[in-house]
C-alpha cells in the first residue's frame, strides 16, 4: 500500500488564515483530516474542503496518534494545528516520538515568543525559555522539592538573568510574581508581560514590579518575561564563615571555610547531583553544595531548632531555592528522600553508625559520603563501620591556622584539627 505524504504540523497564530504560508494554506487546502483545538479550527474552517473531516483535540490529546496513524492508514491527507513554533514547547516532538519522525512535516509560523519580544522591542537571543503551561502548580513555597509545579520555571530563574515563561490559567502572571517574591527576587525582577498576541484585543504590560504584578489579573493567553540583573548571586562556594548567620553569643554550629572546602572537594558534587546534608548545623556546607548543583537538590536535617532556624535565614539570604530542610534527627525521615549521589554528615546526634551503614544502602554508584570528626571516638566509630562494610574510604586530618592581630603585627592562631572520611561503596559492600 501507498501511504500519502506525511502529516502536516502547522504552525498557527491568532492571525489565522492570513498568517499562513502558501505552503501551509496548500496542505490544509487538500487535507481529508484536520486537527486542532476548538479554537484553532474555528480560524481556518472556512478555507478547509467541503469534504474534510475536522477533529477537535481539546481534551483528547492523547488520542491524536492514533487518529493520525488510522487516517494516514486508510490513505488521507492529515493536517494538525499547533500554536506558534510547534518545536517550541509545542508538541512536535511529542508527536513525532509516536509516530515517527519521518511521518511528519514541520511547517512552523513566527513563534509567540519571537511576537512578544518584537512588541517589546528587545532582542531575545539570550534569554532561556521555560513553561508553567500545566495543571495547577498551586503557590510556590520555601523549601519546595522538585515535585513542584514551578521547581523548573524557578530554578531557571535562579540561573538566567532573562527568562521567558509560556503560562496556564492556573499558572498565570500574578502567581509566577508571588514566586519571585517568596524566592528572594520581588525587590530586583522586572516583568513585562505579552497579552492575547495577534487577537484586535493585545494588550501589553511592561517593566512592572513583581509586588504589583502579584495582585492584577491578566488577559489570556500571555506570555512573561521576567529580567533582573546579572551577577547578583554571589560566590557558589568559599563564603567566609561570618557571612553566615550563627547562634550568638554561643556559636552554632557550622563547617568553617577550610573544612569547607576540602569536604565539598571531597564530595565531586556534579550540577545535577542529589545531595544530603545530615546534621546541617547553620547549613554552610549544604548551601553552597547546592550552588554546586544548580539542576540538582539538597536535602539537608539538623536537629536543633535555633541552628535549623538559622540554615533557614541563610538559605533566604543567599536565595538558594534547591534546598530542602527537614528540622528533625536522623536517620528518621531519610527514606522518603531520593537516593543520593553525594552525602554530608556534620553530625550524628549519636546515631553515626546507623547513619552510616543506611547511608551506605542507598548511595548511588560513584556517589560519595564524606564525614567530619573532631573527635577520637567518632573517628573510630566511622573507620570501624565502614571497614566492617567493606567499604572504600580514606582519611585527611585537616589542621589551618588564621592570622591574628597582635599589637602591630600578626600571628597564627590554630583551629582544632578535623578528621574528613570519604567513602565510597565498593561491589562487595555490604
Amino acid at each position: 500500500m501507498s501511504w500519502p505524504e506525511p502529516c502536516a504540523l502547522i504552525g498557527i497564530l491568532d492571525d489565522g488564515w492570513a498568517g499562513l504560508s502558501d505552503a501551509a494554506r496548500q496542505r490544509l487546502a487538500v487535507s481529508e483530516l484536520v486537527i486542532g483545538a476548538g479554537r484553532t479550527l474555528a480560524l481556518v474552517r472556512p478555507w478547509l474542503s467541503a469534504t474534510a473531516m475536522i477533529r477537535d483535540m481539546d481534551g483528547a490529546l492523547g488520542e491524536l496518534p492514533d487518529w493520525i496513524l488510522s487516517a494516514r492508514a486508510a490513505g488521507q491527507r492529515v493536517a494538525v494545528l499547533a500554536t506558534g513554533d510547534p518545536l517550541c514547547h509545542g508538541i512536535a516532538s511529542w508527536l513525532s516520538s509516536r509516530i515517527g519522525r519521518d511521518d511528519v512535516d514541520i511547517l512552523p509560523n513566527v513563534s509567540t515568543l519571537q511576537l512578544a519580544f518584537a512588541r517589546f522591542k528587545t532582542p531575545w537571543q539570550d534569554i532561556r525559555i521555560a513553561s508553567c503551561h500545566r495543571a495547577d502548580a498551586g503557590e510556590w513555597f520555601v523549601g519546595a522539592t522538585p515535585a513542584h509545579g514551578l521547581y523548573p520555571l524557578l530554578r531557571a530563574i535562579a540561573m538566567h538573568p532573562r527568562v521567558a515563561l509560556f503560562t496556564s490559567p492556573e499558572n498565570n502572571p500574578a502567581r509566577l510574581a508571588r514566586a519571585l517574591i517568596t524566592a528572594g527576587y520581588g525587590g530586583e525582577a522586572r516583568i513585562s508581560i505579552a497579552c492575547r498576541l495577534q487577537m484586535p484585543d493585545e494588550r501589553l504590560f511592561a517593566d512592572l514590579a513583581a509586588d504589583e504584578v502579584a495582585g492584577m489579573a491578566f488577559p489570556e493567553p500571555n506570555i512573561v518575561l521576567v529580567e533582573r540583573p546579572a551577577g547578583t548571586g554571589g560566590p557558589a562556594f568559599g563564603l567566609e564563615d561570618l557571612e553566615y548567620r550563627q547562634r550568638s553569643p554561643e556559636k552554632g554550629l557550622i563547617t568553617k571555610q577550610e573544612a569547607r572546602a576540602l569536604s565539598l572537594a571531597k564530595l565531586r558534587i556534579q550540577p545535577a547531583a542529589v545531595v544530603w546534608d545530615i546534621g546541617a548545623g547553620a547549613g554552610s556546607v549544604g548551601l553552597e553544595a547546592a550552588r554546586l548543583a544548580p539542576f540538582g537538590h539538597v536535602w539537608a536535617i539538623e536537629k536543633n531548632a535555633a541552628d535549623a532556624a538559622n540554615a533557614r535565614a541563610n538559605a533566604a539570604l543567599w536565595r538558594i531555592g534547591n534546598y530542602t530542610l527537614v528540622e528533625g534527627r536522623a536517620p528518621a525521615g531519610l527514606d522518603t528522600w531520593p537516593d543520593p549521589d553525594a552525602v554530608f554528615i556534620g553530625g550524628s546526634g549519636g546515631e553515626l553508625a546507623a547513619l552510616i551503614e543506611r547511608v551506605l544502602a542507598r548511595l548511588k554508584a560513584g556517589g560519595r559520603l564524606v564525614m567530619n570528626f573532631v573527635t577520637l571516638e567518632n573517628l573510630a566509630t566511622a573507620t570501624a563501620v565502614l571497614s566492617e562494610r567493606h567499604a572504600v574510604w580514606d582519611l585527611v586530618q585537616l589542621q589551618a591556622s588564621r592570622s591574628q592581630p597582635i599589637l602591630d603585627m600578626h600571628r597564627l592562631a590554630a583551629q582544632n584539627p578535623i578528621w574528613v572520611v570519604t567513602a565510597r561503596r565498593s561491589e562487595d559492600c555490604a
